[in-house]
């Protein structure tokens, strides 16, 4: 298993938007700064950010946008198959732009999700097209943990737990 970095996104994120633009002109649909600001905000984000925190990063340089905006853009791009939710274990809809194969490994404290590659799991499912009476469409593998920031603040309050008197 493989952990996706920000180094990895940064490079994957430059050759999405490019192929983003290019493919939505084609289709005549249209390009509009707002929009290229909320796909690279998305694509470039490790966080599978909530529509109001592409929003607030997107605001520092279209202050004029609305939430509204960000939202119907999302929406669009999930559409368009350009981007995806990601919403267990949350209130509300996460985005994600990585359209590579991939799986999430989720906090089930603080909710942070991380993206991770699993080829020999991707191998074991590609190797059945069927599973029982099923037809395999597509996958995705929700791995539930405890981040390492997570273990570290329940380390140190167990400490302090364990320190006080009886």
């Amino acid at each position: 298993m493989r952990y996706l970095d920000q180094a990895w996104r940064n490079a994957y994120a430059g050759k999405r938007l490019d192929r983003f633009v290019q493919k939505w002109r084609d289709r005549g649909m249209a390009v509009t700064p707002q929009r290229i600001a909320i796909f690279r905000a998305l694509v470039e984000s490790e966080a599978h950010p909530r529509a109001e925190q592409i929003y607030a990063k997107v605001r520092r340089e279209q202050p004029s946008i609305s939430l509204a905006t960000v939202h119907r853009t999302l929406e669009l791009l999930c559409e368009a198959g350009e981007a995806g939710k990601v919403t267990p274990l949350h209130d509300s809809a996460r985005y994600d732009g990585n359209l590579d194969p991939h799986h999430h490994v989720i906090c089930v404290r603080c909710r942070r999700i991380a993206d991770v590659q699993a080829p020999e799991f991707e191998r074991l499912v590609d190797a059945r097209r069927t599973l029982a009476d099923f037809r395999v469409l597509g996958y995705s593998v929700e791995i539930r943990a405890i981040c390492k920031r997570c273990q570290g603040s329940s380390a140190r309050s167990g400490a302090a737990r364990n320190s006080r008197p009886h």
